[in-house]
């Protein structure tokens, strides 16, 4: 494998476009859902339908990107360790397929938010019940993603770093970034939001990206 290779500016140019996905969709789905009342959010998605469904859109955009990015990390890392390659492979396409189910509960979010003003925004009623649900099953959706994520990850930029295909330091900042992201996500599921907990890894993603497009990868010989 040389820099000159295509396959590591591909995988460069995946890397910015799950990165800038996953801030877009983020940022469109966390103003449409805010954080007032379930009410407020079936209303506010209601009048912005069309944001909504490009948030949808962008997350399955990032799912897809997932796994072109998983099985371009696995060609790249495999010689220097398959066993672990195979199994970040696995984690990562798992998160793929956990993020394009949990869209379920975002489409219904949508559908129910047109049928909650249609009916008038009632007040209590059977819609805010279904609304708490699908939104909690989004939440909760992005959280398990999380955790694919960062499991697979560690495992990635670890072979990043044991291969020397990248600067070591560029490695070792995936690796904390990643593993900042496993903290942020455990603390998600004992109901402890630290959001700014991922700003590390977005980061990394955005600079492994400019860097593989730029730069490409070492050679390397495989370690015994």
């Amino acid at each position: 494998m040389n820099s000159g290779n295509s396959m590591p500016r591909l995988l460069g140019v995946t890397f910015l476009v799950v990165a800038v996905a996953t801030i877009l969709s983020d940022f469109v789905l966390r103003s449409l859902l805010g954080s007032g009342s379930i009410s407020d959010s079936l209303v506010n998605i209601a009048n912005n339908t069309v944001m909504m469904r490009i948030g949808i859109l962008l997350d399955l955009i990032t799912s897809v990107g997932i796994v072109i990015l998983a099985a371009l990390l696995f060609v790249i890392l495999q010689k220097q360790n398959k066993t672990i390659a195979l199994v970040a492979l696995g984690w990562w396409l798992g998160e793929s397929v956990v993020l394009a189910v949990s869209k379920i509960s975002t489409f219904s979010l949508l559908s129910l938010s047109q049928e909650f003003v249609k009916a008038g925004a009632p007040d209590p009623s059977h819609f805010q019940s279904l609304g708490i649900l699908f939104r909690d099953a989004t939440t909760w959706g992005y959280t398990t993603v999380l955790l694919f994520f960062a499991l697979g990850g560690i495992l990635f930029y670890y072979l990043f770093y044991k291969s020397r295909a990248i600067p070591r330091g560029l490695s070792v900042w995936g690796i904390i970034a990643v593993c900042l992201a496993l903290i942020g996500c455990l603390l998600k599921i004992f109901d402890f939001d630290f959001g700014y907990i991922f700003i590390p890894n977005i980061a990394f993603e955005l600079a492994i990206g400019v860097w593989l497009i730029v730069k490409g990868v070492r050679p390397y010989e495989v370690e015994s």
